[in-house]
């Protein structure tokens, strides 16, 4: 069984969608869950009610891109049972390993004021795992020092107080879209990315996506090619192009003879692409009651399905009676 979160600090936008969750869609397994990562995105300075909206946001389009909502969950439902869990991992873990997370070096580099959240939230991500029994987890390879982090503590746990934990293992997810960012073709598309105009979202209306492809960077050429480091705009374009139409870029770049004919065609590939997920997304937005249900629903399962290792946690580690 695998594990997956998605930390909503900003809105889903198209490469989150090509990239992993119309995978988890297609790909996963009726075992796999999916979690709104909302803690994670404390750990920096944030606005609790945008917050708020960007983790009902980002369970509608999980849900909305066909996600069963059997298999969601949003991580600050769970809050208390992964507060628990979080500080027994922490009596488990040592100063130096926590230390040692590279994630927490680059991203309090420089920065005034760093939250120990920023430090600690390693083993929360461990407690995200081990709490809902998690065998695998898909991360790329900025996380897997985390999953490493988590294997540690599991087996330390087992080891000195009794076995509970499964052992996860960190596995490469499942190849989804490298979708770049319109404006920036040097960096990827991101749902906090300050210049809006080279992110496509999720809910974006499809006049709103066509203008921003038709605005994206090309190069000094003429006639698409696909180049990702010559001309990378263009295989960018190309890229998403594919993605939306299941076929390779090489294949696509030689069906248009202009870039203005290329964008076009991303563009309506894009907007049908994301047209029912967006109109779904709508609708369960459009229905607090709904979604307040599923995600009601969505926590009890989690609560469920990881309420005998935390108890059991707890009873061995000696903070509850026996």
């Amino acid at each position: 069984m695998k594990v997956s979160g998605i930390t909503p600090s900003g809105r889903p936008q198209l490469g989150n969608y090509l990239g992993a969750i119309r995978r988890w869609a297609v790909d996963g397994s009726e075992h796999d869950l999916y979690f709104i990562g909302d803690l994670h995105a404390m750990t920096t300075t944030h606005n609790p009610a945008k917050l708020r909206a960007q983790a009902d946001e980002s369970l509608a389009v999980l849900v909305a891109s066909g996600i069963s909502p059997e298999r969601v969950f949003v991580q600050s439902d769970l809050a208390r049972e992964l507060g628990a869990l979080t500080w027994v991992l922490e009596c488990t873990c040592s100063y130096g390993e926590a230390a040692r997370m590279i994630q927490f070096k680059e991203k309090a580099d420089g920065q005034a004021g760093v939250r120990l959240s920023l430090f600690t939230y390693p083993v929360l991500m461990a407690a995200d795992i081990l709490l809902q029994g998690a065998s695998e987890v898909p991360v790329g390879e900025d996380q897997s020092q985390h999953v490493e982090l988590a294997r540690a503590l599991a087996r330390r746990f087992n080891a000195t107080y009794g076995e509970v934990f499964t052992v996860p293992r960190a596995v490469l997810p499942l190849t989804g879209a490298r979708v770049r960012d319109l404006t920036d073709p040097s960096r990827k598309m991101s749902k906090s990315s300050p210049d809006a105009g080279g992110v496509v979202f999720v809910l974006d209306e499809p006049d709103l996506i066509r203008r921003k492809i038709r605005r994206a960077v090309t190069d000094s050429g003429s006639t698409p090619v696909y180049d990702p480091d010559g001309r990378p705009g263009v295989a960018n374009l190309l890229e998403i192009l594919a993605a939306c139409t299941d076929r390779s870029p090489r294949d696509v770049a030689g069906e248009h003879a202009t870039y203005g004919a290329l964008k076009e065609a991303v563009a309506e590939a894009v907007v049908e692409a994301l047209r029912p997920v967006r109109e779904r997304t709508t609708e369960l937005l459009g229905d607090p009651a709904e979604l307040a249900r599923i995600r009601k629903a969505g926590a009890a399962r989690a609560a469920e399905r990881g309420e005998h290792r935390l108890n059991s946690a707890l009873r061995l580690i000696g903070a509850t009676a026996s």
